[in-house]
């Protein structure tokens, strides 16, 4: 099964080799036919502590790193 890759927006940078990141993502209410916003946040690995907040970055699927961290950032 390939890797997820996901894009958003880095929100807090507080954490040594971890950045927090929000994705929203965008669908047609199936009743309502209106469109919804909905986000979620993710916990994502940065090696050298690059990103910082308010950075467009790109995340992927990964083996758990702790407890709360599942992916790794890609780049901008």
């Amino acid at each position: 099964m390939p890797k997820r890759i996901l894009q958003g927006t880095v929100t807090s940078d507080a954490n040594d080799q971890t950045v927090t990141v929000l994705v929203e993502r965008r669908f047609k209410h199936p009743l309502l036919q209106k469109t919804v916003r909905k986000s979620k946040k993710y916990r994502a690995h940065d090696e050298k502590n690059a990103f910082k907040v308010g950075d467009s970055v790109r995340i992927i699927e990964c083996a758990p790193k702790s407890k709360t961290k599942r992916w790794e950032v890609l780049g901008a």
